[in-house]
């Protein structure tokens, strides 16, 4: 089917802002998106336009919520105030990147992988994972692998997951899998918690720390008041707003702006 995306939207950067590892490039121009057991292919077929390979329900239903569609990231980047140089050029930079709504328990376990490693090695890890424990699905002759459930993650030993280049955080992957199989958690709860609240749940899990539990509540609960802050942030706000954070007075576009900030940064190879 045939889409219109007037607002910003390019997936080739939403793919390498750090915030997916299962989405990819492919050689003829289309894009691969995965999320639970649906796979989207993307093709450009002009300005604003797509081809998309679903329905029209599962692009209402599931697609358009994804890519957070309801939001306009123009707006947004519009209300950047002129005197914040840095943020103005990181979101004309960036321009096309938007916030996924992702799944909640792959995001935990994603950015658990994520701690110490580049974005190759992450993706690399999280494939393995899928292979190992993961449900395959075929669809229009491509196959892929879900993302594991908790209890099919819980039941591979730590040497199993150590297989999966993980190093020392198997033991972190396998202690949060089997605590959600064992206390039949519910994210979907969480949805109604407030961000502090939501905080304070999540940092219960064994290898979340604060900023793991931030990538979770942007790119899994969307709250994007959230902003997390690695190394690249981190020099953000050492060279350019002089050691204090700017996202408080951010508001609930913090996140958002933190994405276009990182993915500027690194692709600036900021120091």
């Amino acid at each position: 089917m045939k889409i219109q995306i007037p607002d910003d939207f390019d997936p080739e950067k939403i793919i390498r802002s750090g915030q997916c590892f299962r989405a990819s490039a492919q050689p003829d121009g289309s894009f691969h998106f995965i999320t639970g057991k649906n796979m989207l292919s993307l093709s450009p077929l002009g300005t604003d336009t797509w081809e998309a390979d679903c329905t029209p329900y599962a692009w209402k239903r599931v697609w358009a919520p994804y890519f957070d569609l309801s939001v306009s990231y123009k707006s947004l980047r519009r209300s950047i105030p002129a005197k914040d140089h840095f943020l103005r050029a990181a979101a004309e930079y960036g321009k096309g990147i938007r916030i996924l709504r992702q799944d909640p328990f792959e995001m935990l376990i994603t950015f658990i992988i994520s701690q110490r490693k580049s974005i190759p090695a992450i993706r690399s890890s999280v494939e393995k994972l899928c292979l190992a424990a993961g449900k395959k699905i075929a669809k229009n002759g491509r196959t892929f692998y879900t993302f594991p459930s908790p209890s099919a993650l819980g039941k591979l030993s730590v040497n199993e997951l150590k297989n999966c280049s993980l190093g020392y955080r198997a033991a972190y992957i396998h202690a949060t899998a089997r605590m959600i199989a064992r206390e039949k958690i519910s994210f979907a709860k969480m949805e109604t918690l407030s961000d502090k609240e939501l905080t304070e749940k999540l940092l219960l899990f064994p290898g979340a720390g604060i900023k793991v539990v931030n990538c979770i509540s942007l790119f899994a609960y969307h709250r994007t008041a959230a902003a997390p802050v690695d190394v690249w942030i981190g020099r953000v706000i050492q060279k350019y707003y002089g050691g204090v954070s700017p996202f408080p007075s951010y508001g609930h576009a913090a996140g958002i702006f933190q994405q276009y900030m990182f993915f500027y940064a690194q692709a600036k190879k900021l120091k």
